[in-house]
């Protein structure tokens, strides 16, 4: 139930409230001869049908979109399907597989490093979608998971501190092998042709490896931080940024599209250089982001709840 609060409630108010409006603007910035008005539009944007093949996203029409908020429907959904498995699978069962694959990848150098086969069969079979960051869409159950699997024991995030450098490695190189298939192939996210194929799946074993790298890495550098007694007088305010940062994480996704399309669509008018129009979208998009998360989202109980924020301790 709060996952489908947190998730499901901000996911219909942005989805009803604010996803249009980027595609107003893409029409009219598209089209000189569009005058629609915004509440014109609505009725347009809401005409949708349902297509259950395209599950999740089954709510589908010729101008609604999810927009941003595909990640957020995946969360969700990821979230409800995994709930019934997690309350009725046998759990000593399950802790003694989980405890058996922590000390196998303790004593093995590389072997949180073997999903990246299962990453790269996906993305060279199942294909990928553009429309989600270029993954196909149930890739992200695998990182979903592994997720919830690698920060729920300790073991594993020795493994991953100790495997970060490597992996960060791997994942760079195989990153950039994958390059030149994307490049050349006609069709790269779908084709069938061995170099489509054997690009998308290293995109994917990269994927995986950079992900060990990232986490692992950023863990080292907590576990540093904490040891170091020069960083007792700063812990206060370093707790507080990172308290505020940390609730801001959905809201502050949940708004930053429409707003950057808005920005965007004011800016890209101006007489002013490329470079000069893209810094000015992303300080305007920044400020008023955080301003409206500030100010709008985060001061009240009903809209934190709105927004998926927990109420204030």
């Amino acid at each position: 139930m709060e996952r489908l609060l947190r998730l499901g409630v901000p996911l219909v108010l942005v989805t009803l409230l604010l996803n249009p409006l980027p595609q107003w603007l893409r029409l009219r910035a598209a089209d000189a001869g569009y005058h629609e008005s915004y509440l014109g539009f609505l009725p347009r944007f809401y005409d949708v049908h349902l297509e259950p093949e395209e599950f999740p996203f089954v709510v589908q029409g010729e101008h609604f979109e999810t927009g941003h908020l595909w990640f957020v429907v995946l969360l969700l959904t990821f979230s409800l399907l995994l709930v019934p498995l997690y309350r009725y699978l046998p759990h000593a069962r399950v802790r003694r597989v989980g405890d058996r694959v922590a000390e196998a990848a303790v004593r093995r150098r590389g072997l949180v490093l073997l999903p990246a086969l299962v990453f790269a069969a996906i993305c060279a079979f199942a294909r990928l979608e553009q429309e989600y960051a270029g993954w196909h869409r149930w890739s992200y159950l695998l990182f979903f998971v592994a997720g919830y699997v690698l920060a729920c024991d300790e073991r594993f995030r020795t493994v991953l501190r100790r495997e970060a450098a490597v992996a960060a490695w791997l994942g760079v190189l195989v990153f950039v092998a994958a390059a030149p298939g994307f490049a050349l192939a006609d069709e790269p996210f779908t084709e069938m042709t061995v170099l489509a194929t054997v690009s998308r799946a290293l995109f994917g074993a990269a994927g995986w490896c950079l992900v060990v790298a990232v986490t692992g890495l950023l863990d080292r550098r907590r576990l540093k931080r904490s040891h170091d007694e020069g960083d007792a007088a700063a812990g206060p305010g370093r707790g507080r940024l990172y308290g505020y940062l940390a609730a801001a994480v959905l809201p502050l996704y949940v708004l930053h599209q429409p707003i950057v399309v808005a920005a965007a669509y004011f800016v890209t008018g101006w007489p002013a250089p490329i470079p000069v129009k893209y810094l000015a979208i992303v300080a305007i998009s920044l400020t008023v982001t955080f301003l409206a998360y500030d100010l709008l989202v985060r001061r009240t109980r009903v809209t934190r709840f709105l927004f998926g924020m927990r109420p204030r301790a």
